[in-house]
């Protein structure tokens, strides 16, 4: 038989450091075939003792290669009547991509059949290696970097009384069985390469910048610093009724928590495009990457179906009370306007998502709002000695539950309702003066 290396043949006279690597750029690739004993000219020489050599190489092969390669390699000897060979026959791998468990999953760790060489593969073939393996969700896909920190989502945890240990990463998908991370760790990790851009701007369009910013490091802490940011820009007004001081926000701040919180939950991660926040003086945009999951519109959303392009981040910012439930943060922003005048606008296409929420206009005296109209009609059902229920509220008003609530909370620390009874019993009655 005569012997020559090509894309899926390769020839070694003796025991060599670089059969792993040859091991690796054929379970990459579409398998092959090494042989032992054979000089590149194809002069057969043969090995002294094929056993001790096998043992030798199976040993580096399960030290050296990640993952697990050893269901793909086979070991045997071929006689060619005048010397023994080591056959190893390795297949095409179905953890794609194989790589040297002292480099990682870059190019120097990770080989590729090209011709008769094993050579270093290129970001992007790892990239699709691990999308063909691990499929198109990218928060399951093993992460490229492996040299991850988490001291920013460890704190996050250890203050809500939770652990972040090897334990919890692989029930929460953050770290597969075998001790490789995923996307998910790195978007929680403190080397995550993903950031929020934010900036303010004088006018109502982007030519006079008033302050930028770029949050980086663990999701967790971008939203922490966004939030913060956010909170100088909800700048205060005040009334007075006698000597009680009201404060009115110039944005609702449940609608720029969950704004904030659904444009990172929600956005598409295998961009490698900024989620941005522009304020300007008359409106907040928060626009990501992504639009909404493919097959679903807006109107869909809005009624209330939940989808979610990251599931596994949803469950984290569950577990960290961040969200209450899935599907619900478009609604929640929507309702917080609901009293008000101006309306919450959203906006989507193929490739973005958008939330614009508007400034509430404030004339120095009142909130332009449809409020009065509704404090009007539950003043007017409670005469004499009547009383109403939240529930009732809302029929009266048409307001959701929330917002009934909070209306009912405002009217009796303005002084207009007083509450009777509690729990399922609470009701309210009308403050005589």
């Amino acid at each position: 038989m005569k012997y020559q290396e090509s894309e899926t043949v390769e020839l070694k006279m003796d025991h060599s450091e670089s059969i792993p690597k040859d091991i690796i750029a054929f379970a990459n690739t579409d398998g092959g075939t090494i042989y032992i004993g054979i000089r590149d000219n194809g002069e057969v020489n043969g090995v002294v003792s094929p056993d001790r050599m096998i043992q030798r190489i199976a040993n580096a092969v399960r030290d050296t290669i990640r993952p697990d390669v050893t269901m793909f390699v086979h070991y045997d000897t071929e006689d060619t009547g005048n010397a023994q060979l080591v056959r190893i026959t390795v297949s095409r791998g179905t953890g794609r991509p194989y790589y040297m468990a002292e480099k990682g999953m870059i190019p120097s760790g990770v080989f590729v059949r090209q011709g008769t060489a094993s050579a270093p593969a290129t970001e992007a073939a790892i990239r699709q290696m691990i999308k063909d393996t691990d499929g198109d969700s990218y928060e399951d896909r093993r992460s490229l970097q492996q040299d991850l920190n988490f001291s920013y989502a460890t704190d996050a945890f250890l203050k809500r009384g939770l652990e972040l240990g090897r334990t919890q990463m692989i029930t929460m998908g953050m770290l597969t069985n075998e001790g490789i991370y995923t996307d998910l760790a790195l978007l929680l990790s403190d080397q995550c390469p993903h950031i929020i851009k934010a900036a303010a701007f004088s006018g109502t369009d982007q030519a006079v910048f008033q302050d930028r910013r770029e949050f980086s490091g663990s999701l967790l802490k971008q939203i922490d610093d966004a939030y913060a940011f956010l909170e100088m820009r909800n700048e205060k007004a005040a009334t007075f009724e006698g000597i009680r001081r009201i404060d009115h926000p110039a944005y609702p701040e449940a609608a720029l928590r969950e704004a904030l919180l659904n444009a990172v939950v929600h956005r598409d991660y295998s961009y490698s495009a900024s989620t941005l926040i522009n304020c300007y003086p008359d409106r907040i945009e928060f626009i990501s990457a992504g639009g909404l999951v493919q097959g679903f519109t807006l109107e869909d959303v809005l009624m209330g179906l939940s989808i979610c392009r990251n599931p596994k981040l949803a469950s984290v910012f569950y577990r960290l009370n961040l969200i209450e439930a899935y599907g619900t943060g478009l609604k929640k922003i929507a309702d917080s306007y609901i009293e008000y005048a101006p309306a919450v606008l959203f906006q989507t296409s193929g490739k973005v998502f958008k939330t614009t929420l508007p400034r509430l206009p404030w004339t120095g005296k009142e909130t332009v709002s449809r409020r009065d109209h509704n404090e009007d009609r539950i003043l007017s059902a409670l005469t004499g000695t009547n009383t109403i229920t939240r529930t009732e509220v809302e029929h009266l008003t048409g307001l959701s539950t929330s917002s009934a609530v909070r209306l009912l909370k405002r009217m009796v620390e303005q002084g207009d309702l007083i509450v009777t009874g509690g729990g399922k019993s609470t009701r309210y009655r009308r403050f005589s003066r």
